[in-house]
């Protein structure tokens, strides 16, 4: 167990003391001071956030009781009527105007692909905040978004077949986003600049660009570039010319690859994709946070037999056509997601010696960790505009973001920092916000710079507020009913009448299939086509072929032409997708509870035992899915619903874990670090087994259906048993 150590009137863990008292040190400031104010921070807002979860209890409460006397789909006057009763639906406030000021244009006036990474893997997170360029030539040759059968299948050996797709694809863009006068860039035999900008040399002739401003800088010798620098949607683009490249030897212009900006935002994780559960695990991610912001952070990584340092990249610097210089940053701009409001943290212990709650502690050491790059010796490096960008999720309501903007008021006072440095992304991934969304935004309306919607822990809250109500559909169904369009339209509306245009990102949910990269391209263009200026992917690689999309698509256009959304929204959000007579046939329930239960183990298996906060799972089909605790929530949440209404029974629940485990463990085999679900009868289920399990038949009991009460009591029972072995 951490060993604390009293600070002020705290018991605080070591690890966390360490961090924090050594950047105070670097800083220059007090250190008695600080957990003073530390302390006066936690005594005055832990019963506020207290309260707040009070609320949320109460309300459930009532809504609870309200279905249970008016089974299935509420009749809407009734239901509007109890929900502004209580206090679930707040008055609209007749104007919302966001004023946030000092905002990266990353983040307030360019639109592109968002990666979320997280924060306790080093490697993963310096791979992510260096997604902001990718290989447009790497991502189309190694993925299916290339057809991947025939002549044209990768196989053990270069296939030039395969790269001449590629090259042909490659070609093609360039044609739309940098199309010339008069032929194609097809046609290319070279490309060199002169004072009038560029030239592509083809056999024909020299060729300009129809639009010149296009073209921005480049690389080497004006008459023997080594890159061609090109912008277009905002977004940049650059040709890297080789003769000697695998590639380039075979390109008439040399052109060995096409470099996209991608992921121009990171969201470094300390919530949904982390399994932090104690001090030494909190402690790891301010400490890798810090790195991020003094741009110490580096990773031994060993691949092929080669052993390297990966470290953070530096910007890219381009010469202009009249000398001058372009520099463009070589990294994402990195927000961080801290903690909701609803875990208390055993690394932090008040006067009473009661646990501390999560968020404030993230809050206090995540700004504490940022100071060397808001002030100190590598100040700009990632806000040119001197903000800390926080990704605050799992709020419900207007009160829940006034409280968390009132608390890194409370942050920017104990260090110093001038008012408002630290903004606000406000997740609107719960119902209460959802149905408040513009209340919400108002409540931080000087700070807030982000919205965004998530399919996954949007449907997990909306299940277990409307739990009595009767069966929901299975959770494919689920994304299809009226309630997720309205709420997809409506947070964009929202977002756009608020006055977020110009100043804040408007984002949508992931991609949750990271090998289906043919698939992504084909259907995740409707996120830039809603006027979202963001929307999350799982990986480097998907980010490159997402940031084709905004290409394509200028979401800032798209937003004039966006028709209104009107009250009638509302009504359709508040509709819970439950399932009519018919729809649950026995074949269909065997289905789905096979379908979560093997979800359900294949990513807490890991959790629980390895620490790993996000998997690539493979679902009973073989197929990898990205699973973190928004996909737990979902899935084990429709369980639990189905569990109340009678649909299953604990019997059928248990009958599936054994089953799957012996299918999970299989797809495990390769990991010399995995401990078996399986086990014999009389034998004694492990920790993991038995969180899967309590997940759903306790499902229903947990507040707002979160996985996190049930996961990080059962972690530390797993560290504690590792750590006696």
């Amino acid at each position: 167990m951490t060993s604390h150590l009293t600070r002020a009137d705290l018991s605080v863990a070591a690890p966390i003391v360490e961090f924090a008292e050594a950047s105070l040190a670097e800083s220059g400031r007090d250190v008695d001071a600080f957990w003073a104010g530390a302390s006066a921070i936690v005594h005055d807002l832990v019963p506020r956030n207290a309260a707040l979860l009070a609320k949320r209890a109460e309300l459930q409460e009532r809504i609870d009781a309200f279905h249970k006397a008016n089974p299935g789909v509420p009749d809407k006057d009734a239901y509007r009527a109890l929900l502004n009763e209580i206090g679930y639906l707040v008055p609209v406030p007749s104007d919302v105007t966001v004023t946030t000021e000092d905002v990266d244009p990353e983040i307030a006036t360019m639109a592109g692909p968002q990666l979320v990474v997280p924060l306790l893997n080093a490697r993963f997170a310096i791979n992510a905040a260096n997604a902001r360029w990718g290989s447009l030539y790497d991502a189309l040759y190694g993925t299916d978004a290339i057809d991947q059968t025939g002549e044209l299948a990768p196989g053990k050996e270069f296939n030039f077949t395969r790269a001449a797709a590629v090259v042909a694809r490659g070609r093609q863009f360039l044609d739309e986003i940098a199309p010339l006068t008069e032929g194609s860039h097809t046609d290319a035999t070279g490309y060199r600049v002169d004072a009038d900008g560029l030239v592509v040399q083809t056999e024909g002739g020299d060729r300009r660009l129809a639009t010149p401003a296009v073209f921005v800088g480049f690389t080497g010798e004006a008459d023997a570039p080594t890159g061609i620098l090109l912008v277009h949607n905002g977004l940049h683009a650059e040709i890297v010319i080789d003769r000697a490249g695998r590639i380039g030897t075979t390109d008439a212009a040399g052109v060995q690859d096409i470099i996209l900006e991608s992921a121009i935002t990171t969201i470094l994780d300390l919530e949904d994709s982390v399994a932090a559960v104690d001090g030494d695990d909190k402690a790891l991610g301010y400490r890798n946070w810090r790195g991020f912001m003094d741009g110490t952070l580096t990773e031994s990584v060993t691949k092929g037999g080669r052993t390297f340092t990966r470290a953070l990249n530096p910007d890219r610097v381009y010469r202009t056509a009249d000398g001058g210089e372009v520099i463009l940053p070589g990294r994402a701009v990195l927000f961080i997601r801290n903690v909701g409001h609803l875990m208390r943290t055993p690394a932090v212990l008040d006067r009473n010696g009661d646990e501390v709650f999560e968020g404030i502690v993230d809050a206090i050491m995540t700004a504490l960790g940022s100071l060397p790059e808001l002030e100190g010796p590598n100040k700009g490096a990632n806000s040119r505009t001197g903000s800390m960008y926080i990704v605050k999720p799992k709020m419900h309501g207007p009160e829940e973001v006034a409280f968390a903007a009132d608390l890194f008021g409370r942050v920017e006072e104990l260090l110093g920092l001038p008012a408002r440095t630290m903004k606000v992304g406000i997740m609107d991934e719960e119902r209460r916000t959802s149905a408040n969304l513009a209340a919400s935004i108002a409540a931080a309306s000087d700070r807030v710079v982000f919205i965004n919607t998530g399919f996954l822990d949007r449907t997990g809250d909306e299940i277990h507020t409307s739990l009595h109500a009767g069966p929901f559909l299975p959770k494919a169904q689920i994304k299809q009913q009226p309630f997720m369009k309205a709420y997809e339209d409506r947070n964009v509306a929202i977002g756009l009448a608020s006055g977020l245009d110009g100043r804040a990102q408007i984002g949508k949910g992931m991609w949750a299939e990271p090998d289906l990269m043919h698939d992504m391209l084909e259907k995740k263009i409707a996120h830039p086509q809603s006027g979202a200026s963001t929307a999350w992917v799982p990986s480097p690689t998907a980010g490159t072929l997402h940031a084709l999309h905004y290409h394509q698509v200028n979401p800032f256009a798209v937003r004039a032409t966006l028709p209104p959304v009107g009250e009638e929204a509302l009504d359709a959000l508040l509709v819970p997708p439950l399932a009519a007579e018919g729809d649950l046939t026995d074949e269909v329930v065997a289905t789905e509870i096979d379908n979560n239960v093997q979800s359900i183990l294949g990513y807490v298996v890991r959790w629980i035992d390895q620490g790993i906060g996000v998997s690539k799972v493979p679902d009973i089909h073989d197929v990898g899915l990205m699973e973190d605790r928004a996909t737990l929530r979902i899935s084990s949440q429709l369980l639990a619903n189905w569990l109340t209404h009678g649909v299953i029974t604990e019997e059928q629940i248990d009958d599936s874990l054994r089953r799957l485990a012996v299918v999970v463990d299989a797809q495990n085999a390769g990991d010399p670090n995995y401990e078996k679900l399986a086990f014999a009868d009389g034998e004694k289920p492990g920790i993991a087994y038995t969180a899967a399990r309590r997940l759903i038949v306790e499902g229903a009991a947990q507040p707002s259906g979160y996985t996190e009460p049930l996961l990080h009591g059962l972690r530390r029972e797993k560290k504690a048993e590792i750590a006696a072995r």
